[in-house]
């Protein structure tokens, strides 16, 4: 008796689009905090450790792109530049919740020291 052929799940190509844009190193950060309020560039640099500026503004620049993010020049001296989630980077805030809960009861803050196998020893010819 011959078996049926197993059926190969397919990926969802927005879900891997949009795993691959909000899963990007900061992304996450950045909307992250941006769902608690609008931020000053000087701001979310401070809130997220370790993030250069190159790479906040090529992050805060694609969200814009994406429609995530919208960047709020306010017409002062000097030019304040301010940006907040739009509609559909506040449609995140259920996604976000859900990863927080999950990261509150399975991650731990420090990562757990990595075994070390002890070496072979060589074996002794005889």
């Amino acid at each position: 008796m011959r078996e049926a052929p197993r059926h190969t799940p397919e990926l969802c190509a927005r879900f891997h689009r949009a795993s691959e844009l909000i899963g990007r190193r900061w992304t996450g950060a950045i909307i992250f905090v941006l769902l608690r309020e609008r931020c000053r560039f000087a701001t979310l640099r401070d809130a997220i450790p370790d993030i250069t500026d190159r790479m906040l503004s090529d992050r805060l620049q694609e969200l814009d792109r994406e429609g995530i993010v919208e960047r709020t020049v306010v017409p002062e001296t000097p030019v304040r530049v301010e940006y907040a989630l739009s509609k559909k980077g506040r449609a995140l805030a259920s996604t976000f919740e859900a990863i927080s809960e999950w990261a509150d009861k399975w991650v731990a803050l420090e990562a757990p020291p990595l075994k070390r196998e002890k070496p072979a020893r060589p074996r002794r010819r005889v």
